[in-house]
């Protein structure tokens, strides 16, 4: 899919150095860039993770948090979590906090593309079904907090790096893996 979204440049303090087109921006040299990275739970508690469209320039079809995305140049990133909620997954969210202001990675894709993130993560809520955009997501799934605990902590190369290095610093996540951490199996 042919897109005219731009993502804002960052030098290596963070600070905004201009913009260029999310489609010329990943490779195997990405320089860094401003995202954000989205968590979404229902009123029930469950955590909603989707599996990245087999469109995706990284990761395709691996699974990951709710959803990413880029704020576009002068767009405040609340505004655009609330955007791309909605053109990903058709979600109204409720209830947006910023939980990790600072979070900044780098990964690289098997294929050798980048990611190379200035990446704040969000947590929200919100009583939607996902109706997901196929280019952006190709299933979604409310999963229980304690197995996805879980899951994340014994097979971490199932998911998404982003999904990962940020479930290890939330609040939301660390109680779920000190619980797994309890549930160790003992082999003889």
């Amino acid at each position: 899919m042919v897109t005219t979204e731009r993502v804002v440049l960052l030098d290596d303090d963070g600070a905004p150095v201009g913009s260029e087109l999310k489609s010329a921006v990943h490779s195997e040299h990405t320089p860094l860039h401003l995202a954000f990275s989205c968590h979404v739970l229902n009123p029930a508690g469950q955590v909603l993770v989707t599996r990245r469209s087999l469109h995706k320039t990284t990761w395709p079809g691996v699974w990951t948090n709710a959803f990413c995305g880029h704020p576009q140049p002068d767009e405040p990133s609340e505004e655009a979590v609330m955007r791309r909620a909605r053109d990903e997954l058709g979600l109204t969210l409720r209830q947006l906090r910023l939980e990790l202001p600072n979070f900044r990675y780098r990964a690289v894709d098997a294929s050798g593309i980048v990611e190379n993130e200035v990446c704040p993560v969000y947590v929200a809520v919100t009583k939607d079904e996902p109706i997901v955009n196929p280019y952006e997501a190709m299933e979604a799934r409310w999963a229980d907090g304690n197995a996805l605990g879980q899951a994340l902590r014994y097979a971490p190369w199932a998911f998404s790096p982003w999904f990962v290095e940020q479930a290890d610093e939330m609040p939301l996540y660390a109680a779920l893996a000190a619980r797994s951490a309890r549930d160790d199996v003992t082999w003889p």
